[in-house]
């Protein structure tokens, strides 16, 4: 089927599912880009709908990437766009000419898996992460450092933003990822007996003094505000280790998933002695 006009009502819909009320009302996100929908297929993510501009897509990965979601997909489920159709729905600065929408999958901590091989689990858990693009990044750490999940909580965080999605350079279908309140992830972390160590500037203990060769948890929230009160106030007795990163400088705080790597990484050296 062919798509010419910018006021169709499936291009208008494509431009709504940019916003979060639409995408979690139907269950549905997008996926813009040869890497974004190739290693989504990959993970096993359930794409229900593909689009395409001929005048648009540039290389031979693309053209491959086109004709393998044709194959997949039942014929009245591709739709073809003109130059000014793709545009419309495009939220690149130099779109491929292929844009599918996938649905969502559950993020809930009870789905999420053991650790590999008997080895102690180490979770990242970010809290109120509102930038898609610190988002993206925090799950490529995660990934790069073997976590074995990302545990998101608190308000503003949105998993299936474009820019996020983007930004993750798809380990968001390949990561371990639940979203669940404060409270429920604190509760989860304690039943499993995981050590949970919460990140802000003000702690004495600094993370390379920490033992993260057993089950441990790193907290980490957002640039501005840090921490929510719930993990810092009392923490002794919620057995909550607040840890610090050193900082020499004028800067009072580091982007998130810059902290995260500098924890996350020392648990991986740890390990590996």
């Amino acid at each position: 089927m062919l798509i010419t006009s910018r006021q169709n009502p499936r291009i208008l819909r494509l431009v709504r599912l940019r916003e979060r009320a639409s995408r979690e009302r139907e269950g549905v996100f997008l996926l813009e880009g040869l890497r974004e929908i190739e290693r989504a297929v990959a993970s096993g993510i359930r794409v229900t709908e593909f689009y395409f501009c001929p005048e648009q897509i540039r290389s031979r990965a693309a053209q491959a990437i086109a004709e393998k979601m044709q194959a997949l997909l039942p014929e009245d489920a591709c739709f073809e766009l003109s130059a000014s159709a793709f545009e419309k729905i495009s939220y690149r600065d130099k779109p491929e000419g292929v844009l599918a929408v996938a649905a969502m999958r559950e993020h809930s901590l009870e789905a999420l898996p053991s650790p590999k091989n008997g080895e102690a689990p180490l979770y990242l858990v970010a809290e109120s992460i509102e930038k898609p693009g610190n988002l993206g990044a925090l799950l490529r750490t995660a990934d790069s450092a073997g976590c074995t999940a990302l545990i998101c909580c608190g308000a503003g965080t949105d998993i299936y933003n474009p820019n996020a999605v983007r930004a993750s350079q798809g380990t968001l279908f390949s990561m371990p990822l639940a979203v669940a309140p404060v409270e429920a992830v604190y509760a989860w972390l304690k039943e499993k007996g995981v050590t949970i160590f919460a990140t802000t500037p003000d702690a004495e203990k600094i993370y390379w003094t920490c033992d993260f060769r057993r089950a441990s948890a790193i907290l980490l929230g957002t640039e501005a505000t840090g921490l929510s009160p719930f993990w810092l106030e009392d923490a002794e007795a919620k057995s909550v280790v607040p840890v610090a990163i050193p900082q020499r400088g004028m800067a009072d705080s580091l982007n998130v998933s810059m902290a995260a790597g500098i924890c996350l990484f020392e648990a991986v050296r740890q390990r590996a002695q």
